[in-house]
């Protein structure tokens, strides 16, 4: 009976000592993309990808010539994002390239059903910051955004690793590596606090829905898109822009 008894007890501690795993395991690092197929992945609004989208050397790739901003289609992008699973706070890590000239974008809390994910979801801006301009006459469009002094060049507000149209990044602790060459981003959402990092340091922290993000929502780029940065869970979603894009190594950890 003591046998018995003891048995019960040793059982009893065993699986209480195991019980913080399973905890722990809700917040481990979850692959959206193996390097091997794009599964879980397909078109916003869509059901399957668009065309130019594959893997390519272990890397999820999307293919095109460079196509040039007056021609760019907006109504006709290829965005994808992950449609397997929704994430309110979380961590998320990237890995991604992109060609001299090139432009893309990191977005999060998509929610389906607009005509483009740029008027409803926040965006970590990915664009050739020396370079772009070089390829792309931006002058109109920045002028038409209110943009007077050298609205010719990107605007801190456009550039990697910005909040896009929301908040610039810290320009003296951005390192971002030449178009062609792998960058890292980090991005923590909390409802306390957003931080952008850019191969290992911090360059963009801000409180979402806090009085400063409304007044810049309301006076700016955002201010005739009501739902812009409303939703607390959504999709995480890549920006096709016109031009060869690369990403690898995607994990998000649930927070």
């Amino acid at each position: 009976m003591r046998y018995v008894t003891l048995l019960v007890l040793a059982c009893s501690i065993f699986i209480s000592c195991q019980a913080p795993k399973k905890i722990a395991s809700a917040n481990q690092w979850i692959q959206l993309f193996d390097g091997k197929s794009l599964e879980g992945w397909r078109a916003y609004n869509g059901k399957t990808l668009p065309p130019g989208w594959g893997v390519v050397n272990g890397e999820m790739t999307f293919s095109t010539k460079m196509i040039l901003e007056k021609d760019y289609d907006y109504k006709g992008s290829r965005d994808i994002i992950y449609g397997a699973r929704e994430f309110d706070n979380f961590e998320l890590v990237v890995e991604w390239k992109i060609p001299p000239g090139g432009n893309s974008g990191i977005f999060y809390h998509i929610a389906e059903g607009y005509r483009g994910i740029p008027e409803v979801a926040p965006e970590y801006q990915l664009i050739d910051d020396e370079h772009y301009t070089d390829f792309h006459d931006i002058t109109a469009y920045n002028k038409s955004i209110g943009v007077t002094v050298n609205p010719h060049q990107l605007q801190p507000l456009q550039s990697t690793g910005a909040d896009y149209a929301m908040y610039p990044p810290d320009a003296s602790q951005k390192a971002t590596r030449p178009a062609g060459q792998w960058n890292e981003t980090r991005i923590i959402f909390t409802e306390k606090e957003v931080q952008h990092w850019l191969n290992g340091k911090l360059i963009v922290r801000f409180a979402p829905w806090s009085e400063d993000w409304m007044a810049k929502k309301s006076s700016g780029k955002w201010g005739l898109s009501p739902d812009y940065g409303k939703f607390r869970k959504g999709f995480i979603g890549f920006q096709d822009h016109g031009s060869s894009l690369w990403f690898r190594n995607i994990r998000i950890k649930p927070l």
